[in-house]
């Protein structure tokens, strides 16, 4: 006999997340959020459970600072973050915001310390050392981020993380600024990194290649700690890694499941009204049809169990099953669909229906409540 399968115990993934659509996701070009938005977003993202969301870029303006200063003042349980250059008065600004956290960035790859310091490496390390030293004594947590991270000499960096966990960095931070990464560089980049370093790695990921959420849940598996994620994966350019996709990923995979899931749809219906920035229909976890089936053959597997055709339960992450009718329906689905419309029609009536629904859907019109409808009622006048 052939030995027994053995089980497969799933190790916890170690994480937290921070997120950063009300800061990274409002840098999407032609999107602003009001306080009152950004107050309500992170009320939602807290609800779900989210360790931290990072508000804003005080300095940016004084009604910037302001919201950030909002939301500092919720009584969240998720702690409040913010973005700050490597200068004192960026620091003084974000301290006056009430945040729990600074993320203090520069630049460090050599294109982006030619471009825009113009300075050796070295005085810009040094400058932004004594940044993170001020921030650690007036008693806040910094996060140390390396801007462009994944284009920078590997052994730049580690020294760079290594002296700022010695100024006093609780985190240092690894941005995939040009989403240039694929999933297998990640791990190999993550591997690398977290040889003998003292604090905790953050990965910070944008989509350029459609990457960043894969990239994230890469990270995490490979044990970085603090995952950054926007919801419904907003940002500059391509956007970032999409919390939804993350939060689901990490339940699924990572078994993360402290996080509650359910509050997700709505989530991305608020920020998406917010930012003006419509959901794809085939948005993964959030899209129209995430839960959407219109192959006859899926339908009838899913009649029997939902399982066959469906990885994450809809009502999980606060989604419905939908049944759509077109060229693909089967008459298992219009069965299912007219008996919990409270109609029972002979066979005949029922491939009469389904006929007309596969016509209607070769001509690219949508069958709507009302066709349906319509089509039921021919069908029961033939059988009076």
């Amino acid at each position: 006999r052939a030995p027994a399968p053995r089980m497969l115990v799933m190790k916890k993934w170690n994480v937290e997340i921070c997120d950063v659509t009300l800061r990274d996701g409002e840098q999407t070009p032609g999107v602003s959020f009001t306080s009152e938005e950004k107050c309500r977003i992170a009320d939602l993202l807290d609800h779900i459970g989210v360790d931290v969301i990072e508000a804003g870029f005080p300095v940016v303006s004084r009604i910037e600072a302001s919201c950030v200063h909002d939301v500092s003042n919720m009584g969240l349980d998720a702690r409040i973050c913010c973005l700050s250059r490597a200068m004192k008065s960026d620091v003084d600004c974000a301290l006056e915001c009430d945040v729990d956290m600074i993320s203090i960035f520069i630049a460090t790859s050599d294109l982006h310390m030619r471009i825009k310091y113009k300075k050796p490496r070295e005085e810009v390390l040094a400058q932004a050392l004594t940044t993170v030293e001020y921030a650690h004594d007036h008693g806040i947590q910094v996060r140390f981020a390396a801007e462009d991270a994944s284009r920078t000499d590997p052994a730049f960096l580690r020294d760079m993380y290594l002296q700022g966990a010695d100024h006093g960095a609780d985190y240092v931070s690894f941005a995939d600024t040009v989403g240039c990464l694929t999933p297998l560089e990640m791990a190999k980049t993550i591997d690398t990194l977290l040889v003998d370093l003292p604090v905790p790695l953050c990965v910070h990921c944008h989509d350029d290649m459609g990457c960043a959420a894969a990239n994230t849940i890469t990270a995490a598996e490979r044990g970085a700690y603090q995952l950054h994620t926007t919801v419904n994966g907003i940002g500059e350019r391509a956007g970032n890694a999409s919390l939804e996709e993350v939060l689901t990923a990490l339940r699924f995979k990572g078994g993360v499941d402290r996080y509650d899931l359910s509050h997700l749809v709505h989530l991305s219906s608020v920020v998406s009204n917010a930012s003006g920035i419509p959901i794809s229909k085939t948005k993964a976890i959030v899209g129209e049809h995430a839960f959407a089936h219109e192959s006859g053959i899926h339908i009838a597997a899913l009649i029997e169990d939902s399982a066959t055709y469906e990885f994450i339960p809809p009502a999980l992450v606060g989604g419905e099953r939908h049944y759509i009718l077109g060229k693909h329906t089967g008459k298992k689905a219009i069965v299912h669909i007219l008996s919990s419309m409270g109609h029972e029609l002979p066979d005949d009536r029922i491939c009469w229906i389904l006929e007309q629904v596969k016509v209607h859907g070769e001509k690219k019109c949508s069958i709507t409540h009302e066709l349906l409808l319509s089509l039921i009622h021919q069908a029961e006048e033939v059988v009076a």
